[in-house]
């Protein structure tokens, strides 16, 4: 199988300066192989760093040593050490990041910001909003709902307007972070289905799971922190 990403001896160490510049060690040597068409779990109890283990991947945060490299065209990309707008180009085109949260942007209709990821790739318009309404529908957005702004949501129906703009374009990186937290059955089973759609397009997937079992029947293996 083609690698996708690979991690070697990554580590992340906070520095609190309003606690007299205390340091809490994070995460410390953490090596990973992942590659296209595969799901890894990762896993540990809370506050071992799972999250910050994906924002590191993703360039959110930076890396105190080691590398996260990921293929990016034929070209392995160094996301510790790559520029901001080459970060932003990897986030665009390669590195997919889906959590449960949405960041609320008033005015801007719900079917927009799904389709928003593939209108920045240069998709047909028409496209990116037959994508949108696709994902809307199958996570049971109501269709009275797609020209609103989500600012007026349930929380569920946020998380699914995340989840349907994360899954809208194609990432050969996929990032997730506890998908179907909170959701009811039904809607996990639409997650869990469009996670192997991914998977079966082959995107390498990196995801924390609440559910055991959902992590069990996701992903081949797991790796613990």
């Amino acid at each position: 199988m083609t690698p996708m990403l690979k991690i070697e001896g990554l580590s992340k160490e906070f520095t609190l300066h309003q606690q007299g510049g205390t340091r809490i060690a994070v995460l410390e040597n953490v090596n990973l192989d992942v590659a296209a068409g595969e799901a890894v779990a990762v896993t540990g109890r809370s506050g071992r760093g799972k999250s910050t283990l994906l924002k590191l991947i993703y360039g959110s945060y930076k890396a105190s040593g080691g590398t996260v490299r990921v293929l990016h065209k034929g070209t392995w990309v160094d996301v510790t050490g790559a520029e901001p707008r080459e970060i932003l180009r990897l986030r665009q085109q390669a590195i997919g990041y889906v959590t449960q949260f949405l960041r609320v942007i008033p005015r801007v209709p719900a079917i927009d910001i799904v389709a928003e990821p593939l209108i920045d790739r240069h998709a047909a318009p028409d496209v990116a909003v037959g994508r949108a309404r696709d994902l809307l529908a199958r996570l049971n957005i109501p269709e009275k709902l797609w020209h609103l702004s989500p600012m007026t949501f349930s929380g569920g129906e946020q998380q699914r307007v995340n989840i349907a703009r994360g899954f809208a374009a194609h990432h050969p990186i996929l990032l997730l972070d506890e998908p179907t937290a909170s959701l009811d059955e039904e809607n996990r089973k639409r997650v869990l289905s469009l996670i192997a759609e991914a998977r079966a397009a082959g995107s390498a997937v990196v995801a924390i799971f609440h559910d055991e079992d959902e992590r069990r029947r996701t992903c081949e293996r797991e790796v613990a922190l």
